[in-house]
């Protein structure tokens, strides 16, 4: 009796073995239409299991306008990527004193933690140019310099104000000069102050031990499917040889790089591979500098590469066709506003 049921057993598992194993699609893609002529252009969809989907919001400081973050955050949750990125500038850092720093840190954190998806921080000049800053940046959130790996993509996360203490003081006593006379001139005399002509200004500042730091970190990740780099100034307009130094490292791996800063988009093609300056969510509009505007950035990458689509603010909608939060009443671009108003003006 019992060989008999180990026979049975065996019958049984030798058919299910010789039984036609359904394709992926067939398993998640049904219908009844049995000719060859099908209304659809083909059904190899694109499987979000081989695929990683993330976003990136640009500046939000150099005077913040109000709602427009917590809207970016609402909008995030409607779009539902993996994770959230940054470039930098996410507070004023106007104020000295810890207790205003620690303040000001403690509004951006408590709208961070809205968006569904975790939010990694990456310090900008208005985070991180001088030592108070920096003091509040470590108790806080420890690292000024960075990296994680998640579903075999790699993210080098970059401190653009990496400069010794006597440079840093320097340079914020000359931003505190300049930003005094923007408040009381406006942004168009930030041009003629002594901190824009510093080369940190425009550029910031890579260390060596930065550089060794993420120069053994590639090293020991040459098998990701692609790189990112989150930076906030752009080292390589001045020529930096520790960015170099990460540059070359890379060497033929596929990456990207993201900056800001200026609050104006801007695209340019090096070494073969994008490296693209975001604009704002939520900091204020810079339109001398290039097309300057509130918008969310989204990438999918795998191993054919990423995919970019940068996301107007405005023309993220909820499913009553409205922007979140009563977003519709807010100017995402300031000069496509004064066009608006001028034509209703007129009317």
């Amino acid at each position: 009796m019992r060989s008999l049921i180990y026979c049975l057993i065996l019958i049984v598992v030798v058919a299910s073995c010789q039984q036609p194993q359904a394709s992926q699609e067939e398993q998640s893609f049904s219908h009844d239409i049995q000719t060859e002529q099908k209304p659809w252009t083909h059904s190899e969809f694109e499987s979000p299991k081989e695929q990683l989907r993330f976003a990136i919001i640009g500046d939000l400081s150099g005077g913040e306008r109000d709602s427009i973050f917590r809207v970016a955050v609402a909008q995030l949750n409607l779009l539902k990527p993996e994770l959230i990125v940054s470039v930098g500038d996410l507070i004023e850092g106007d104020y000295k004193q810890e207790e205003d720093l620690h303040a000001q840190w403690d509004s951006f954190d408590e709208r961070a933690k809205e968006a569904s998806a975790p939010l990694f921080y990456v310090g900008g000049n208005h985070d991180l140019t001088d030592q108070t800053l920096w003091k509040v940046w470590d108790a806080r959130y420890g690292r000024r310099y960075y990296h994680f790996v998640y579903r075999n993509v790699l993210f080098l996360i970059l401190d653009t104000e990496d400069h010794t203490k006597e440079r840093i003081q320097e340079i914020s006593e000359a931003r505190i000069r300049a930003m005094d006379s923007v408040a009381q001139f406006g942004w168009g005399i930030l041009d003629q102050t002594v901190y824009h002509r510093m080369p940190e200004q425009v550029a910031g500042n890579i260390g060596a031990q930065q550089a060794d730091y993420f120069t053994e970190i590639i090293k020991a990740n040459s098998g990701v499917i692609h790189t990112f780099i989150l930076v906030h100034k752009a080292p390589w307009k001045n020529k930096d040889p520790e960015f170099a130094q990460i540059e070359q490292a890379l060497g033929n791996q596929p990456y990207t790089v993201f900056n800001g800063h200026k609050h104006a988009f801007d695209h340019e093609l090096r070494n073969g591979r994008d490296y693209i300056r975001l604009a704002t969510t939520g900091g204020v509009h810079l339109p001398n500098n290039g097309r300057s505007a509130d918008h969310l950035t989204l990438v999918s990458v795998d191993s054919n590469g990423a995919s970019i689509s940068h996301l107007l603010m405005a023309g993220i909608l909820d499913k009553t066709g409205k922007v979140p939060l009563n977003g519709d009443t807010l100017c995402f671009e300031e000069e496509l506003c004064e066009q608006l108003n001028n034509i209703s003006n007129t009317e």
